[in-house]
């Protein structure tokens, strides 16, 4: 017989499902628009961090290996969605930019992501989502602190 889990074994577990199956309705929803989860996330990413993010903080961003998101941005380059940058300053140092043509596929992401937030919310108050948040942070920061990615996140919405 199996000893039922703790709340704090529990939670770990919990965390891991709830971002599966958040990203799986989304996945879902764009499906019709031929988006796969790695595509959606990235244009998804690159439109919330600086205008300009090196391929390495867009990878910690999306939470992949550097490799993985180099072959998503082939195809979206591919796609003439994003383009890369050598930077002028390291030249082993590639930056990645949205173009103009990925504004209506991010619209449609934004309003996938939107409509899942907004089911997933109806019932749960501003209070408990703060709370949850901070628990989140506290965690991130025993764990070695928030990805640099995160922290560009927020510093780019506290400039608009």
């Amino acid at each position: 017989m199996t000893k039922p889990l703790d709340d704090q074994e529990q939670f770990g577990f919990r965390i891991g499902l709830v971002a599966r199956l958040w990203r799986g309705e989304i996945d879902r929803q764009l499906a019709t628009f031929g988006l796969t989860e790695s595509r959606w996330l990235t244009l998804l990413h690159l439109s919330r961090l600086p205008e300009s993010v090196t391929q390495r903080e867009l990878a910690e961003a999306v939470g992949v290996q550097g490799p993985t998101l180099v072959r998503t941005l082939d195809r979206l380059e591919a796609e003439g969605l994003i383009e890369r940058r050598t930077e002028a300053a390291d030249r082993r140092t590639k930056s990645v930019h949205l173009r103009a043509e990925a504004a209506p596929i991010l619209e449609r992401i934004e309003e996938a992501a939107a409509a899942v937030r907004a089911e997933i919310f109806s019932d749960i108050s501003h209070t408990e989502v703060t709370t949850c948040l901070k628990v989140f942070d506290q965690i991130a920061s025993k764990l070695g602190g928030p990805p640099r990615a995160t922290q560009l996140v927020r510093e780019t919405r506290m400039d608009r």
